[in-house]
This record gives C-alpha cells, structure tokens and sequence, in this order.
C-alpha cells in the first residue's frame, strides 16, 4: 500500500513540474506578444528583441533577433511538449540547457544575482530531475520487454 501511494506522489509531482514550467514557458511566450495586456502586436516583441539584446550583451548585435526569434520557437514548442507530457528525457533535457544557457546569458551580463532572483537555475533544476526520472522510467521499462 505504501508504495502505491508513493507512486501516485511522484507521478502527481512529475505532472505539477511539467505543467509549471510548460506553463512558464507559454507565460513568457505570451508576454512577448502583448498577450497578458489583451493586446496581440509586434510592439511587445520589439521590446522583448531589446531585452534579449540586454540579456545576450556579449553577442553581436546582429546575431540579437535570431536569439530572440530561436528562443521564442523553443519555448512555445518546449512548453507545449511539456505540458503533454511527450518525449520527456529529451523535453526535459532540452528545457533545463535553454534554461542553464539563459540563466549563464543573465549571469554573464547582469550579475548573477539576476538568475537568481527569478530562479532561472532552479527551474533549470528541475527539468534535469524530470530528465533523469524519464530516463530511469525508460531504463524500467526497457528491462521489462
């Protein structure tokens, strides 16, 4: 009995830290757009261009839009997969380096108290345990076929 009930536990937090940081992911997607201000244009996005050049400050300025543009892309496409629940080692993998590089671009230009204060890093965190839980769930069921 024990064990079951540990098993509904860690299956319950495997899908809270999935739909929160999927959920933050879209957050931010969404903010870029004027979507939390019922507004949908671009005047969001360009400021977003201009934080991303504050953010990636050691870049070349050319390379900014393309930062901007890639991470938007990877976080919608990361924060849906999140929230499905598809293909979590590599999901996870991929969402824990985008963070672990945004949060290495924050330190870098603002101090590392930046990445820290939004818990870039933790967040980080957590999708690498979601990783090595998806990896460990797949070792499991590999031994069983």
């Amino acid at each position: 009995m024990d064990k079951l009930v540990t098993m509904r536990w860690q299956r319950a937090g495997r899908l809270y830290t999935r739909v929160a940081l999927g959920a933050a992911f879209l957050s931010a997607v969404a903010s870029r757009f004027g979507l939390w201000d019922r507004t949908l244009d671009l005047k969001h996005f360009a400021n977003f261009i201009q934080y991303a050049a504050e953010v990636n400050s050691f870049m070349p300025a050319a390379a900014i839009p393309f930062i901007a543009w890639a991470a938007t892309a990877a976080e919608t496409s990361l924060g849906i997969l999140l929230i499905l629940g598809a293909w979590p080692r590599w999901v996870s993998l991929a969402s824990a380096v985008l963070l672990a590089m945004f949060g290495t671009a924050m330190a870098i230009s603002f101090g590392l108290k930046s990445p820290m204060d939004y818990s870039v890093f933790s967040a980080s965190g957590a999708t690498v345990m979601l990783a090595l839980d998806a990896f460990k769930q797949g070792s499991k069921q590999n031994l069983e076929h």
